[in-house]
């Protein structure tokens, strides 16, 4: 943070009685990790907190602490809906526009309150007090780690602080395999480890604490599903609903799977596309790139979606196969760079 806005994020949590933490539908490791973190300072401060979630988050990141705690939108609205009607303050952690909090959007901006956003996705579009924007930080973790040091309340906070911002940072990273070549990163964690963290049972919380029913769904994608475009250096496949089905898919199940055609060699581009379990026409997409291939430009173009240059997301409101009909295309479009 500048100085400015130390002085005036202070000045926000001086004033605010009950501050409500928010974060996108689909919570991941640095969703929830930014605002469990987040909470668990502003509680010690002696504030009244109360952390949102829009929907469920995976099953793999029920361990984390103070998880409990997280009040869900999709099953308690009418309380929500209140909350941000009469609250001091809403800070809004790891989006970047309204929509990304799906049916709360509207409460939220329809909320007094004044708003602080601290994100790391480009594009900042909230009507916001203080917007703490840094796409260039690994994870919105990080940078709750650099608001929490910088106001000088790092040395007080415990494992319940330290747990969820390695969590957060490990996940979006893809356990320090992308977007952390800065040095400052490593810092942090030695930081972080001062608090007697154990950073290989979080990772073995996260990557290897999932069901058989996961790791069959994983042999099936790769073996039945996966489509690989050589040539051009791509590769994709859809789950169907029939697929999850199949494999009693629950949320968190295809975590990581997008990752797995990057070990490819020489491959640049990995998209996923999943059925909604509950939705017709519905159908999230998850893109992964390497190097300097933007992902997120193929996100923003064909998948109404975007998100950082080698990790982004979107949907389409279509059916299967008309969704890989659109991952033909957007390969097909950027087949030039691809090849290279």
């Amino acid at each position: 943070m500048t100085v400015g806005e130390c002085t005036l994020l202070r000045s926000l949590l001086d004033e605010a009685g009950t501050v409500v933490l928010c974060c996108h539908q689909n919570p991941d490791g640095d969703a929830l990790g930014s605002m469990l973190a987040l909470g668990e300072v502003l509680r010690q401060l002696g504030k009244d907190v109360v952390m949102v979630a829009p929907d469920q988050y995976p099953d793999y990141l029920q361990w984390l602490p103070n998880s409990e705690k997280i009040v869900r939108y999709d099953k308690r609205k009418d309380y929500v809906d209140t909350l941000l009607k009469v609250c001091d303050l809403v800070i809004c952690l790891d989006f970047n526009t309204p929509s990304r909090t799906d049916d709360m959007a509207e409460a939220l901006c329809a909320s007094p309150a004044k708003k602080v956003l601290i994100d790391h996705h480009p594009g900042p579009d909230i009507d916001a007090v203080l917007t703490i924007s840094r796409p260039e930080a690994s994870s919105t973790s990080e940078l709750v780690f650099r608001v929490v040091w910088q106001l000088g309340l790092f040395e007080q906070q415990g494992r319940h602080f330290a747990v969820p911002v390695y969590t957060g940072m490990m996940t979006d990273t893809g356990g320090f395999t992308y977007n952390s070549s800065d040095p400052d990163i490593y810092y942090i964690i030695s930081q972080l480890l001062t608090k007697h963290i154990d950073k290989d049972k979080i990772y073995r919380n996260v990557y290897h604490n999932y069901s058989e029913n996961r790791l069959r769904l994983v042999g099936h994608v790769l073996c039945h599903n996966l489509v690989v475009d050589a040539p051009r250096h791509a590769a994709y496949y859809a789950l169907t609903r029939q697929d999850l089905k199949r494999f009693h898919f629950i949320k968190g199940d295809a975590e990581g799977l997008v990752n797995m055609p990057l070990q490819i060699k020489g491959l640049k581009l990995s998209i996923s596309l999943r059925e909604d379990s509950d939705k017709d026409n519905l159908v999230w997409v998850s893109l992964r790139s390497v190097d300097q291939f933007p992902c997120n430009e193929v996100a923003a173009r064909f998948f109404n979606g975007g998100g950082h240059l080698n990790a982004s997301g979107g949907r389409l409101y279509c059916s299967i196969p008309e969704a890989i009909e659109t991952v033909k295309k957007a390969i097909d479009a950027f087949a030039d760079v691809l090849s290279k």
